[in-house]
């Protein structure tokens, strides 16, 4: 696993992102997204929110549904998930030392046509937030299901700001920086599943 660390480092570094696939095995991303549908049928998603207050909106800006991920009450498929996060928190900071102490974990649920506007994942009023992360529980997704990750690359000496889109194919990880690169989600055919969070400092 840490091979798939350090690739996922090395793009941030080059590039401010990072991918890595299987990250989870197709067996992990069919029960962690079993369990995802559990829950959503227990009934405990909400609509999302923004900002610090996660003041819920219309759908004119995000259309996803999430589920708070609590170490406390976790299924075992989610705690193996958590420890891994821990393992990749362990091994950058021991590399880039930028000093992550926590994080944050969401299931989130696109429906069909949800999607989310372009935005930064850190807060104004709070920049503890160091990297995003997202890790998809799709099977068998096709290009033209749609719902890829739009992420907006600054201008760089001699380029203009570019876009690259990334499917999102189960078992792939993205990782980013919270502060740095907007980003948004495109609209899907069919529902779109992750464990979606973020890496912060204390």
């Amino acid at each position: 696993m840490n091979t798939v660390f350090e690739s996922v480092i090395d793009g941030i570094v080059s590039e401010g992102y990072g991918i890595a696939d299987n990250f989870l095995t197709p067996e992990e991303v069919t029960t962690l997204a079993s369990r995802l549908r559990e829950h959503r049928g227990a009934g405990q998603f909400r609509a999302a929110g923004i900002g610090n207050q996660q003041k819920i909106v219309q759908h004119t800006i995000r259309g996803d549904e999430i589920l708070w991920l609590d170490e406390a009450s976790a299924t075992p498929e989610e705690t193996a998930f958590l420890h891994r996060i821990n393992e990749f928190v362990a091994y950058v900071n021991q590399t880039c030392y930028l000093g992550l102490r926590e994080y944050e974990f969401h299931y989130a649920v696109y429906p069909p046509g949800a999607f989310y506007k372009r935005h930064l994942d850190r807060f104004r009023s709070d920049s503890r937030r160091k990297l995003s992360v997202i890790c998809y529980l799709n099977s068998d997704w096709l290009e033209t299901d749609g719902g890829q990750l739009a992420i907006y690359l600054p201008e760089a000496e001699g380029q203009s700001e570019h876009q690259i889109t990334v499917n999102p194919l189960g078992g792939r990880l993205v990782c980013f920086e919270s502060g740095r690169l907007e980003h948004e989600v495109l609209p899907a055919t069919r529902e779109r599943l992750s464990i979606t969070g973020w890496l912060k400092t204390g």
